[in-house]
């Protein structure tokens, strides 16, 4: 199925796009039917999950393959705990999906709007110090190539591409399918704490590395932290979720209604945004409950917002967040955003954020309808001096040659990138700036770009 015309948006308002035109395959074949036409007239092709990236990753410059309808499970193998899903499957759908067999992800994140393909290719991550990014639990995956072709690669088939097309950031091909290495169903236990943020950071270390999942937030202009403490449970561990009123009026009313509320307030008159901060460090939960892991780790997200988010080597966090707090005393800039720091366990993929470190995330947010540039731009800069690596799915300023010498593995990315996709099709302008340019790729045709805020 395919149409034109319609302007698509990510989440975060930062990308738009007029495709030329939509496909919307419901099978693999469909995909390869969908590269193939896109070759003979040498447009290039792009997928779309859900748009929550916040960069350019998954905007289309002439072809945009929405894969909503690849959706699903696909295979089942009970005894080793895996299980393969169609690229275009939700993770807020998994759950559902896993229940019948008793088994969950590893780790996620607090979102679970984006397609388990585009997460996996984009690097996204939970916390935990012991535990990696949701592109770390592949086993397997199928790969539909420039020139239409499936290419398996798994640890049997075609092994020394896992490490690069597990977390391909939809350079190598159209993700169809991928495998993942589950675990049975857990449960967590979730403290969550206000604590002096100076007391935080001195521990942070030790807390990233004893607890299942440790995360922090800070509200600039306090001096409070947000501690969020998750202990992993076996699935039948009594439970005691919150009340569904209960969480309806902290997550709903406070924590998306009355806080877009004093954001909008914020944006209209900065000076109010200190005694929002402080506002919200009053209210901050102090809770204390056990539920299925997760409806633990995933929270309602409606207050729009833009994010740049760096991994650092674990034991740079506790001086970098110190010099963001100078930093953002220093200007006088009122930010109503917390900052969140998070981790996770060194892994071997290719173009991980936390590939061959222990690292630890510090993400800064500004509302979508205030001007981000200063803010990030001057928290990138510390970031970078403490040898930071940019999340590829959200915003950041770095273009292929200085991210060339931030990852080993970097050049040997880029080859097979060109490999795979000698002219260029799944390229586009944020690919182009991060990657470097496909060699023979052809001029830009059928797109145009309404919006790009860096």
């Amino acid at each position: 199925m395919s149409a034109t015309g319609a302007v698509w948006r990510n989440w975060g308002r930062t990308e738009s796009v007029r495709p030329a035109r939509v496909e919307r395959p419901a099978t693999t074949g469909a995909v390869q039917r969908a590269v193939e036409a896109a070759a003979r007239t040498g447009m290039r092709l792009k997928p779309v999950g859900a748009g929550h990236s916040f960069t350019g990753i998954a905007v289309a410059p002439g072809v945009q393959l929405d894969l909503t309808d690849l959706s699903g499970i696909i295979d089942v193998d009970v005894a080793r705990q895996r299980v393969t899903f169609a690229a275009g499957t939700r993770l807020h759908q998994l759950p559902r999906l896993l229940a019948p067999y008793g088994l969950g992800l590893t780790n996620m994140g607090d979102i679970d709007r984006q397609s388990i393909s585009g997460a996996t290719s984009t690097g996204t991550h939970g916390t935990g110090g012991r535990f990696g990014g949701i592109a770390t639990q592949i086993r397997a995956l199928t790969l539909v190539t420039a020139s239409g072709e499936l290419l398996r690669i798994s640890e049997t088939e075609n092994s020394e591409l896992l490490g690069a097309a597990a977390l391909g950031l939809g350079a190598l091909g159209v993700v169809v399918d991928v495998t993942l290495q589950l675990v049975p169903a857990f449960a967590l236990q979730a403290v969550e704490r206000p604590e002096p943020l100076e007391d935080v950071l001195e521990q942070y270390l030790d807390r990233s590395h004893s607890a299942d999942h440790f995360e922090f937030y800070w509200f600039p202009h306090t001096a409070t932290a947000l501690t969020k403490t998750n202990t992993r449970l076996p699935a039948d561990a009594p439970l005691h979720p919150l009340g569904r009123f209960s969480r309806f009026v902290d997550d709903e009313v406070i924590a998306n209604g009355a806080y877009r509320v004093l954001c909008a307030l914020g944006t209209a008159f900065p000076g109010t945004v200190p005694a929002t901060a402080r506002l919200a460090e009053r209210f901050s939960g102090n809770r204390d409950f056990t539920d299925a892991a997760p409806s633990v780790f995933v929270t309602n997200r409606s207050v729009r917002f833009r994010e740049m988010e760096y991994a650092l080597p674990r034991e740079a966090v506790p001086s970098a967040m110190r010099e963001v707090r100078e930093l953002i005393d220093r200007n006088d800039w009122k930010v109503s955003f917390p900052l969140e720091v998070r981790s996770a366990a060194a892994d071997d993929l290719w173009m991980s954020t936390a590939s061959g470190r222990d690292s630890g995330y510090i993400a800064v947010h500004r509302y979508y309808r205030e001007d981000q540039r200063p803010y990030f731009s001057a928290v990138e800069a510390i970031m970078r001096a403490h040898d930071g690596r940019p999340h590829w799915g959200k915003m950041h300023g770095l273009d292929a040659a200085e991210l060339a010498t931030m990852y080993p593995r970097f050049d040997d990315f880029v080859a097979l990138r060109d490999r795979l996709d000698p002219t260029g099709m799944f390229a586009n302008p944020y690919l182009d700036r991060v990657l470097g340019v496909a060699p023979g790729r052809p001029s830009p045709g059928g797109a145009q770009s309404l919006h790009r805020s860096r």
